[in-house]
């Protein structure tokens, strides 16, 4: 087994086991819980069993996107690190307006400087207008806005958005990949075949259950 490949497994390791923290306490926590709302449940024929499945599971779905994509987007940080140990997470003052004062790059590899995201399911039509400042604000400041995404939104409109965004992207002269593309740009830029270590991990992680 390869150095990275070696902390990867331990930070799915570190991850799944926070994760796994997180959802028991909540679920202690969710027993002392008022349920009077179940009420309205049952107004719309949801039953108390099934009301308290979909509380518990809503609970155990904020923590699990949370922390996939938390988990991805370090995943992919160490795979840069090996290959580029200047590589470095960056704030950069906001030039343009006064919020946020700063802008975070997730990457900042060379040039590149790099927005790492698992998914983005957002529908708000703000979330263009804060995106079109910050990249602006990133390529003032001399970097190339790179923006790798790697599942794509199910939903109509937050495709549309995905859509302004990588136009967005394009036009001031970055890149924006998703899907296989960031797959691929992630193997191409620092020789990690990301996604196969994670298949091997999530094969071994699921193996008994």
């Amino acid at each position: 087994m390869t150095s990275i490949e070696s902390q990867l497994k331990e930070l799915a390791k570190k991850y799944s086991e926070n994760l796994k923290t997180k959802i028991d306490n909540r679920i202690i926590e969710m027993k002392n819980d008022d349920k009077s709302h179940y009420l309205i449940y049952q107004v719309l024929g949801i039953t108390d069993k099934e009301g308290q499945l979909i509380d518990l599971y809503q609970n155990k779905g904020r923590f699990l996107y949370k922390y996939a994509g938390s988990f991805l987007e370090e995943a992919t940080k160490l795979c840069f690190l090996s290959q580029f140990p200047e590589s470095t997470t960056t704030k950069i003052p906001n030039t343009i307006g006064q919020r946020p004062k700063t802008f975070e790059i997730d990457c900042l590899e060379n040039n590149n400087a790099i927005e790492i995201k698992w998914r983005d399911a957002t529908t708000d039509g703000d979330h263009i207008t804060k995106e079109h400042t910050r990249i602006k604000v990133i390529y003032e400041a001399g970097y190339q806005p790179i923006r790798i995404m790697f599942y794509y939104p199910n939903r109509t409109q937050a495709i549309k958005i995905q859509n302004t965004l990588e136009t967005l992207y394009k036009g001031i002269g970055g890149e924006y990949y998703y899907g296989d593309s960031a797959w691929k740009y992630v193997k191409e830029r620092t020789t990690i075949d990301l996604k196969k270590i994670l298949e091997e991990i999530a094969l071994i992680n699921t193996k008994d259950k």
